[in-house]
């Protein structure tokens, strides 16, 4: 979620951002909560309104008590000569592990300033970030000006994970459900009964019905189960997180209080001898689109989870499924009928490290919806 760029480069030695840093920039505290929020409102909500309670506790929450939070691959600020913050940028720590090494990486989300008096603040704030030599910072939603900026500033752009896949299950319904995105004032209309009987003629189409691969299955998994499986199915990547259990813990705990999504759920997904070969995160209510966060897999089973997860979702009266594209499933998905790819904002990374890069541009890596900000509040509530 991006208002403004990030124009980073790495050619100096690390530069801390403290509170006694050039041009007001510094780590974002407790005590700016209520400013920020404000900005927030003002940048994201178009209004101009101290936050809500709720927001403050979110922001809290995600941007201040997160694990393995630290000022210095935290979210920061600027003051102008006044002391009034006048921009931020929103930043979350996620533990990876990058060609053998384990880092702290900073997913950079919500960057905000207040209107033009708040731009020369931004500038400094994208400037503190390209000075700070990160060793991995990354955003998946930038906008074309953005990723611009990001690639003139040293970084990167990925093709691939700045689209997002979605299969129809239920046309009619599906084109309701977007319908409603665009213009939430229609939401609380009952038309959903007008399109059922239609897509039921429609569902008669093979096109519309996911075939499910013979001898695959899947049952309803817990935390522990997807734990195992993000631990094993991502070693094969050169780039991926590494969460600890607490970590990941928390953060499926703060992205099953997204309840305007639906409820967070995950299944695991078995061969026709009983073998473990996936399993997929999402959430989503039935009769409406499921969001898909993370789709893993045992190398070379990418067709049986990917057609099982499909085949599942439909049966279980899902109108649609959606999610990040990522290359090592674009080939099970390009065989899905149905399935569109859009544009969903520029996936840009920023390192100072040469190895990453090439490992990065390289397709050997994995992100998914749990490192991203798709399952965030900030996208979807405080309206």
């Amino acid at each position: 979620m991006n208002l403004l760029s990030s124009p980073l480069a790495a050619e100096a030695p690390p530069v801390p951002l403290t509170r006694n840093g050039s041009h007001g920039v510094r780590p974002m505290e407790a005590a700016d909560l209520q400013s920020v929020g404000r900005l927030f409102n003002k940048a994201f909500r178009n209004r101009d309104e101290a936050p809500q309670q709720g927001l403050l506790d979110y922001l809290d929450r995600v941007f201040l008590k997160c694990p393995g939070y630290a000022p210095e691959h935290g979210s920061i600020v600027h003051e102008d000569h006044h002391g009034r913050i006048d921009s931020a940028l929103l930043a979350l720590p996620m533990p990876f592990l990058v060609c053998g090494r384990r880092i702290t990486a900073r997913l950079l989300c919500a960057f905000m300033a207040d209107k033009k008096t708040g731009l020369a603040g931004a500038a400094r704030l994208a400037r503190a970030i390209r000075l700070s030599q990160p060793d991995l910072c990354f955003s998946d939603n930038a906008s074309p000006v953005s990723a611009d900026h990001w690639t003139t500033g040293g970084g990167f752009m990925l093709p691939v994970q700045s689209l997002e896949w979605r299969r129809t299950f239920q046309p009619f319904q599906a084109s309701l459900d977007r319908l409603k995105e665009k213009l939430p004032r229609v939401s609380h209309l009952p038309l959903s009964m007008s399109v059922r009987p239609v897509d039921l003629i429609a569902r008669r189409f093979e096109a519309f019905t996911p075939p499910e691969p013979a001898g695959v299955n899947s049952v309803e998994a817990d935390f522990d189960d997807f734990f195992t499986c993000a631990a094993t199915m991502t070693e094969r990547f050169a780039i991926r997180p590494d969460w600890s259990r607490d970590d990941l813990l928390w953060l499926m705990d703060t992205a099953a209080s997204n309840l305007s999504l639906g409820r967070l759920r995950c299944k695991r997904v078995f061969s026709a001898k009983g073998t473990t070969i996936g399993c997929y995160l999402f959430f989503g209510r039935p009769g409406r689109m499921a969001h898909v966060l993370n789709i893993l897999c045992r190398e070379g089973h990418e067709f049986d989870v990917v057609g099982h997860m499909f085949s599942d979702l439909s049966a279980f009266g899902y109108s649609a499924a959606h999610g990040m594209a990522q290359p090592f499933l674009m080939n099970a998905l390009m065989r899905q009928r149905q399935m569109n790819f859009r544009h969903r904002g520029y996936f840009c990374m920023v390192t100072r490290h040469q190895d990453i890069r090439e490992a990065a541009t390289g397709n050997d890596i994995f992100v998914g919806g749990l490192a991203s900000e798709s399952w965030s509040r900030l996208l979807t509530d405080f309206a």
